[in-house]
C-alpha cells in the first residue's frame, strides 16, 4: 500500500520475466500469480520465479503483489496457507485475497489486499474490509467518481488505500458476480476458470419472440481506458492504479505500463505534494501507444456515469486502427491506398476488414510491395478465395504492425536512480561517496599516495569520466564533486574500482533499508458486517469464510453457488451495464419523447447461443441487469463424482429462493 501522498502503477505480469520488464518501464508495483489459487488459472508461476522478480523489484524500491484471489474448498484451506508462508519468504510484498476464510488462518504478517473479486461498491463494505485488515481495497470497476470518493471518505488512509483499475479488459459482471460459467460448463469465474460466456455473439430476443438484435455480442465490453481521467481519479482517493493484463503478452505490458508512467511523471511534475512509490526514472526507446495494442476499442466506463457506447457488439476481437482502402483486387494480391503516405507495412502485419454484414475478417499479409506515394501491394498469408468481400474501396485496418511488434522484442527502456558521487583526500589516500536521491549512501577508500597530474585539466576530465561510468548498474550520475585540495593523478584502475566499490556499498545500504509492509490489525471486538444475511453472492465456499461471517454478526450464511445449493433459476451474473439501455429500448431514454413515452416496458429479453438461453431481467431502481439461468444438471452430476473420488468437503447450507424482480 502506498503512503498517502504517493501514487502508484500496479502493473500485471504473466510471469516473472514481464514482471522485470514492467519494472523497467515504470511499475511502482507488479501483480502475478502464484503456483495456484489465482483467479487466472493459467498464469501460475512457481516461488523461486517470484523470489527471482521480488529480488529485482526490491532494489528500486517497487513492491510484488501476489494473488491468492480465488474461493477454497476445505481441503484446499491448509496449502493455500502453507503457499502464504513461501511466498512471504519468497519476498512478496502482499497477498490479494478474495476468500475471507483466510483471515481465519495463521498466515505470515503479510499484507493482505481485497481482490475486486470481493465486490466493493459501497462505503460500508471498504469500511467493513479495512476494519477487518486488508490494507489495500480494488474498488469496483463501474464506479463513478462520486462513488470514489464516497468511499474514500469513510477510509483511513495511513489504514486503506484505494486501488482501480484504470485500462485493459473489462468483465462486464461486478467481479465475483458471475457464475454463468460454472452453470455452463462448470468452470467457476470464482476460482479462476472463466470460459467467457461474454464473449460470445447472442439473439437478442423481447418477450413476444421478435428478434432485438442478431449475432451480436451484447455482454462483451469494450476495453477500459482511463487516460483521461488520472487527475479526477487522483482527487476522488485513488493512490494505486492498477493495469489489467495477467494473460499479456510482453509487448502490452512494456508499452502500457510505459504509456502510464509518462502521463503519471507529468502529473507528479505538476502537483509536488505527490510523489512516486518507488525509485528511479525511465527513458524509453520508443513512444508508448495504447493504440498498438490489442484492444476492442476504448471506454472509460463508468467513470463519469452511464454511456451508451461501451459495447464492444461487433466483435470481441481487435479491429485495429484504419490505415487506407482497397484500390485493386488481383488473383493471388490486393492493393491499397494508406491515408498517411508515410505509414509503411511490413511483412507480417495483421490486415482486417468488416464484411458486409459486419464481422471481422483477417488478411493477414504474407508478403508487402511498396508501390510509391502511400500504394501497397499484399499478398495475403490465405488464398484470395477466402476474402472474397474484399472489394475496391473496402476500408481497411491494421491490428498488428510488426515493426512495432520487433522494437519492443529488443530492449525497450532503461530505469537508473539517480546518485550524487564525491571524491574526497584522506590521510592515506581517496574516498569514494556516493548518495542517491532517495538519501541513502555508500562509501569505499583506497590507499594511494599523492602524485601530481602532468595535465591537471584532461586528469580530472578522464577522473570525472571514470566515475560517471554507471552503465551497467542501477544509478544514473546526478553530479561528480572533485572534493579535492590539490590535483591528483589517479590510474583508471583505482577510479573503476573505487566506483564499483561505492556503488556496490550503496546497493548494500538500500537492501539494508528495505521494510516490508506492515500487515494491518483487524479491529477488535469484531466490527459487524454491513448485512446481516448473506446469499450464495457471498461466495462462501468453506467453513472457515462461514465462521469469519459470522464472527462479524451475520446470522444467515448461504453456501456460494459452486456448492451447487441453488438448482433453480437465479441471477447468473450482476452487471451495470444494460442491454436495454445499449441498444436505445430503456424506458427513461423515452421520458419526453412525443409518441414514444409509455410504449416501452421493462419486460425482460432473452439471449440465445445456440442450446443455451439466458433471461434478462431490470432492477431498474439501481439500474442494474441480472441475467438469469439455472445449472446445468450435467455440471451437478460432474460435480459430485469429482467430490466422492478426491473427498472434497465445503461448507454446505439449505437453498434460498432466487431473486425476484418486479
Amino acid at each position: 500500500m502506498p503512503q498517502p501522498h504517493q501514487i502508484e502503477l500496479l502493473a500485471p505480469a504473466r510471469d516473472a520475466d514481464i514482471g522485470i520488464e514492467a519494472i523497467q518501464h515504470g511499475a511502482d508495483a507488479v501483480y502475478i500469480g502464484g503456483p495456484g489459487f489465482g483467479a487466472r488459472a493459467g498464469a501460475g508461476n512457481p516461488v523461486a520465479d517470484i523470489e527471482r522478480l521480488a529480488r529485482h523489484a526490491h532494489r528500486f524500491d517497487a513492491r510484488i503483489f501476489v494473488t491468492l484471489n480465488t474461493i477454497l474448498r476445505d481441503d484446499e484451506l491448509e496449502p493455500a496457507r502453507r503457499l502464504a508462508w513461501q511466498l512471504y519468504d519468497a519476498g512478496a510484498d502482499a497477498l490479494i485475497i478474495q476468500d475471507m476464510g483466510l483471515l481465519q488462518l495463521d498466515l505470515p504478517p503479510i499484507q493482505l489486499h481485497a481482490s475486486t473479486q470481493t465486490d466493493i461498491r459501497t462505503p460500508a463494505k471498504a469500511r467493513f474490509l479495512q476494519d477487518a485488515g486488508l490494507s489495500q481495497i480494488v474498488l469496483a470497476r463501474e464506479l463513478d467518481l462520486t462513488q470514489i470518493a464516497a468511499i474514500r471518505d469513510v477510509l483511513e488512509p495511513a489504514r486503506c488505500g484505494i486501488e482501480f483499475f484504470i485500462h485493459g479488459a473489462l468483465c462486464v459482471a461486478y467481479s465475483g458476480q458471475c457464475y454463468i460459467s460454472h452453470a455452463h460448463t462448470g468452470r467457476s469465474a470464482n476460482r479462476g476458470d472463466c470460459s467467457q460466456a461474454c464473449r460470445l455473439p447472442y439473439q437478442v430476443v423481447d418477450a413476444q419472440g421478435r428478434f432485438v438484435a442478431h449475432d451480436a455480442h451484447v455482454l462483451s465490453m469494450k476495453d477500459n481506458n482511463q487516460s483521461l481521467n488520472l487527475g479526477p481519479l487522483i482527487d476522488a482517493g485513488v493512490r494505486s492504479f492498477k493495469i489489467e493484463g495477467r494473460y499479456k503478452d510482453m509487448g502490452y505490458v512494456k508499452n502500457i505500463t510505459a504509456h502510464y508512467r509518462r502521463l503519471f511523471d507529468d502529473i507528479l511534475e505538476q502537483r509536488p505534494e505527490l510523489a512516486r512509490a518507488s525509485s528511479g526514472r525511465c527513458q524509453f526507446g520508443f513512444t508508448p501507444d495504447p493504440l498498438q495494442n490489442f484492444n476492442r476499442e476504448f471506454t472509460d466506463y463508468f467513470v463519469h456515469g452511464r454511456q451508451i457506447d461501451v459495447g464492444a457488439f461487433d466483435t470481441p476481437k481487435n479491429p485495429g486502427q484504419p490505415i487506407g482502402h482497397v484500390t485493386r483486387v488481383a488473383g493471388d494480391h490486393f492493393e491499397l491506398q494508406t491515408d498517411n503516405p508515410a505509414l509503411t507495412l511490413a511483412n507480417g502485419d495483421g490486415l482486417c476488414f468488416w464484411d458486409p454484414l459486419k464481422t471481422l475478417v483477417g488478411a493477414q499479409a504474407n508478403r508487402v510491395e511498396a508501390l510509391g506515394d502511400g500504394r501497397w501491394r499484399v499478398f495475403p498469408k490465405d488464398p484470395m478465395a477466402q476474402l472474397r468481400e474484399l472489394r475496391r474501396g473496402t476500408p481497411v485496418h491494421r491490428n498488428r504492425s510488426m515493426d512495432w511488434v520487433r522494437a519492443l522484442e529488443r530492449k525497450s527502456a532503461e530505469r537508473r536512480i539517480g546518485v550524487w558521487l564525491t571524491l574526497s583526500e584522506t590521510a592515506d589516500g581517496l574516498s569514494l561517496s556516493a548518495t542517491d536521491e532517495d538519501g541513502h549512501s555508500g562509501a569505499a577508500q583506497v590507499a594511494l599516495a599523492w602524485a601530481a597530474p602532468r595535465q591537471p585539466a584532461a586528469a580530472e576530465h578522464a577522473l570525472r569520466e571514470a566515475l560517471a561510468r554507471l552503465g551497467e548498474t542501477l544509478f544514473a550520475p546526478l553530479g561528480i564533486a572533485l572534493a579535492l585540495p590539490r590535483p591528483w593523478f589517479v590510474p583508471s584502475s583505482v577510479a573503476n574500482a573505487l566506483r564499483r566499490d561505492a556503488i556496490a556499498a550503496l546497493e548494500a545500504a538500500r537492501a539494508a533499508a528495505w521494510q516490508r509492509l506492515p500487515r494491518a490489525q483487524p479491529l477488535e471486538p469484531p466490527t459487524p458486517y454491513p448485512e446481516d444475511t448473506l446469499s450464495y453472492l457471498a461466495n462462501v465456499f468453506n467453513q472457515q469464510a462461514r465462521d469469519f461471517y459470522a464472527r462479524h454478526g451475520v446470522r444467515v450464511i448461504d453456501a456460494a453457488y459452486e456448492s451447487h445449493q441453488e438448482p433453480g433459476e437465479v441471477s447468473l451474473m450482476i452487471t451495470k451495464h444494460c442491454v436495454r439501455y445499449s441498444l436505445s429500448l430503456c424506458p427513461k431514454q423515452a421520458k419526453g419523447v412525443v409518441g414514444v413515452k409509455g410504449t416501452i416496458r421493462a419486460e425482460p429479453l432473452q439471449l440465445i447461443n445456440g442450446k443455451e438461453r439466458l433471461t434478462l431481467r431490470f432492477d431498474c431502481k439501481p439500474c442494474e441487469m441480472h441475467v438469469v439461468g439455472r445449472i446445468k444438471p450435467g455440471v451437478v452430476q460432474r460435480a459430485e463424482r469429482e467430490a466422492a473420488e478426491h473427498a472434497l468437503r465445503f461448507y454446505r447450507a439449505p437453498p434460498r429462493g432466487a431473486r425476484s424482480f418486479e
